[in-house]
Order: C-alpha cells, then sequence, then structure tokens
C-alpha cells in the first residue's frame, strides 16, 4: 500500500494462536526463562494456574504486522506503549487489530492503535505505536 492509501479509522485484524512452541523459542532467543512462562509445575502454583505467553511476545507479533501486513513494507516503529491487562495462555487464539489513529501527510507519520483481544473478549494488550512510513 502507498501511504495515501492509509486513513484515520482504517484498520486491520487477525488471529493467531500463541503457541507453546512460539513461547518456548522466545524465551530460548531471548533468555527470558521465567518460569511462569517455561515451567508447567512452577506456573500451576501461580495466580495463573498455568504457563502463560511472554508480554512482549505478543508485541513481537504487532511489529510483524506492521512490517508485513499493516501497514507493510515500508513502515518503520518508532515508538510502542503497551499495556498488559490480562494473560494469554499457551495455545490461545488472540485477535490482533491495528487502527489508525492519526495521520500525519508532512512527516509521513502514522499513530496507530494496536489491541490483542483473548478469544474471550477481553483485551489483553492494549497500546499505541508511532510509525515512520518510508514508501510513497
Amino acid at each position: 500500500m502507498r501511504f495515501r492509501d492509509f486513513y484515520e479509522g482504517k484498520s486491520f485484524f487477525t488471529k493467531r494462536v500463541i503457541t507453546t512452541a512460539m513461547v518456548d523459542s522466545f524465551a530460548e532467543l531471548t533468555g527470558d526463562k521465567n518460569p511462569v512462562h517455561t515451567d508447567e509445575e512452577f506456573a500451576k502454583n501461580t495466580r495463573f494456574g498455568r504457563r502463560i505467553a511472554h508480554g512482549m511476545l505478543s508485541v513481537g507479533i504487532i511489529s510483524a504486522i506492521l512490517g508485513n501486513d499493516f501497514p507493510g513494507p515500508g513502515s518503520i516503529y518508532m515508538r510502542q506503549e503497551v499495556k498488559f491487562l490480562k494473560p494469554i495462555f499457551l495455545e490461545e487464539e488472540v485477535k490482533i487489530t491495528i487502527e489508525i489513529l492519526e495521520k500525519n501527510e508532512e512527516k509521513k507519520r502514522l499513530l496507530v492503535r494496536t489491541t490483542v483481544e483473548k478469544s474471550n473478549g477481553e483485551k489483553a494488550v492494549d497500546g499505541e505505536a508511532l510509525l515512520l512510513f518510508t514508501g510513497e
């Protein structure tokens, strides 16, 4: 898409399943091996009762969507503000939504809302990102 094709209110969503393999790979890649993410026995004795995904894994998926799908190639992640509201459990399907809040024609920037919603409708992640668009 070209920058001129974007407008305030335009949105995109996709669904993803947060798999055990994704969480295990994220723990290995980042070194974040907090047992609430990696050890079922440990996680059983936490307030969550089972393993949960890293919050930053969901932000990594948002980054992939921004760079690949919406707005897509040519967008550069400049800033992300994020609130982690609910845990995402392993093998849970989530809906990730990106919505354009503001468009700055002069600087070719987009301010977008980034949300991750659990299958039960609860918001797990809420935030805003600022993007620089480098394409036409």
